[in-house]
């Protein structure tokens, strides 16, 4: 299984990348928006972990423009940001995200949460639930 991880940290993207190697994982990384956007085009993932603020534009406008393309459009997406805006979930939500975490991320619910996603293993709902109304 292939995931794309969007993050301009370096820390975040390292221990990601452990814990998802570590687990089978094949990663790609991109480093700022229009990035992940090319990235995801040319070569849909089966997911992306996608960080909120990132250069180049936000990632609630990558995760418009990965749900608005019908090459990434069911791609499951985990958002994951520092920032503490109460509305942020919802909003994330709205975009069609499939999963909300704040960082410091929890690695393993993180990983629950991708098994899930991807029906590697029947998990509860291990991040922040998005409500969707």
């Amino acid at each position: 299984m292939h995931v794309l991880i969007a993050d301009d940290d370096q820390v975040t993207v390292q221990l990601l990348s452990s814990v998802l190697k570590a687990s089978g994982f094949e990663l790609s990384i991109a480093r700022d928006a229009m990035q992940a956007v090319m990235m995801a085009m040319r070569n849909p993932p089966d997911a992306v972990i996608l960080d909120i603020g990132m250069p180049g534009g936000s990632g609630l406008q990558v995760l418009e423009r990965l749900k608005a393309s019908t090459k990434t459009n069911a791609v499951p997406v985990i958002v994951v940001t520092a920032l503490t805006d109460p509305t942020l979930p919802r909003k994330a939500a709205a975009l069609g995200a499939d999963e909300f975490f704040t960082k410091p991320i929890a690695l393993d619910r993180l990983r629950s949460a991708l098994d899930r996603l991807l029906g590697k293993s029947p998990q509860e709902e291990p991040g922040h639930e998005l409500d969707r109304d």
